[in-house]
Formats: C-alpha cells, sequence, structure tokens
C-alpha cells in the first residue's frame, strides 16, 4: 500500500500516542488489539501514553534496508514507558557508546524517511535521551 496523508492522519496511535485500555481488566496495549490479551474482552478505552521510558534493549544497524540506507548506522530499541507499554523505535541524538540498557528516554516526533519519487515525508516517534 502506497502511503498517502490521509492514511497517515487516520491512524491516532502513530500521532497522539494513543494506546487502548481494557474496560474489564485495565490492561494496556499499543497498538490497539481487537482482544485482550489478558481477559479475551473486547471493549477498550483510549488512553495518551506518558512520552519518557526506559530502555530494554537496543541494536545498531550498520546495514540497513533501501528506505533507511542513507541513515546507517543508527540505532533501535525497544523502550519501556510509564504504565508498562512497551515500544520499538529508532533512538536519535545518542552516541553508540553511551547507551545502555536503563537509559532514560523521552519520546519525540520527528521525520522518520521520505518515500518515493515524491518524496512524501513520513513522521512518526523516536527516542532521545533524557538530559
Amino acid at each position: 500500500m502506497s502511503t498517502s496523508a490521509k492514511y497517515w492522519r487516520g491512524i491516532p496511535q502513530r500521532y497522539r500516542l494513543e494506546a487502548e485500555r481494557c474496560a474489564s481488566c485495565g490492561m494496556e496495549f499499543f497498538p490497539p488489539r481487537l482482544v485482550c490479551q489478558g481477559c479475551g474482552g473486547r471493549k477498550f478505552l483510549p488512553v495518551k501514553l506518558g512520552d519518557t521510558g526506559k530502555l530494554l534493549t537496543y541494536t545498531v544497524i550498520r546495514v540497513g534496508p533501501s528506505e533507511f540506507c542513507e541513515q546507517t548506522p543508527y540505532a533501535m530499541g525497544i523502550v519501556e514507558l510509564e504504565g508498562g507499554v512497551r515500544m520499538t523505535g529508532q533512538l536519535a541524538d545518542v552516541d553508540f557508546d553511551k547507551i545502555e540498557i536503563g537509559l532514560p528516554v523521552r519520546i519525540e516526533f520527528r521525520k522518520i524517511r521520505e518515500e518515493g519519487q515524491a518524496g512524501i515525508l513520513c513522521y512518526g516517534y523516536k527516542f532521545v535521551p533524557v538530559t
């Protein structure tokens, strides 16, 4: 599926960091799910995620896919936000030698890449160290 501005704006979790909380047991999910893995419930309420967390694990990509080859090397990590939701994303503004498990980070909304010959800009979240 090609990128269209309408498609990307229609995904609230991408731009507003919305997760869903199960109305029955309270588990939070990002991205949203149809069925709660905790209790099997199917009723969810939107919830705004916090913008800070800690780095659980990471890797440095030295040979990236074609869309990201101009950005290599870059670091990717899994971050646990306050509340327990885990997200995968790129680590930005960080020296690779200073990345460590437990690093406090915050989410920033940034350009991820350009797509196609028209140069459509795709935005999303990246993690930056809390200073």
